[in-house]
């Protein structure tokens, strides 16, 4: 897990998949495609919303564009409030 943003405002953090611990594991769940995700905190509102699959790869593909052209504060924000209208779930624990 990586915090990559955090404001007042906003959270982002970059969940990283995890393999299987053991073998006994992967012998019982079978072959599993790790999956890696982004949460969004709405800081705000108390919810938050878990971008995975191709919402995730587009989320990848706007942190790369952040990466070359370096954004303000609230070009960032703006872009996690569009996300963060998606937010469904309430925080509960972080």
């Amino acid at each position: 897990m990586h915090m990559l943003y955090d404001s007042d405002a906003f959270a982002v953090v970059h969940i990283l998949a995890n393999a299987p611990e053991d073998g006994e594991a992967q012998r019982l769940l079978g072959p599993q495609i790790p999956r890696h995700g982004f949460e969004i905190v709405d800081k705000r509102s108390g919810k938050e919303v878990y971008l995975d699959g191709s919402w995730a790869e587009m989320f990848q593909e706007q942190i790369q564009a952040w990466q070359q052209n370096t954004p303000s504060q609230e070009e960032v924000e703006d872009t996690l409030e569009g996300y963060a209208s998606l937010a469904q779930m309430p925080v509960v624990m972080h």
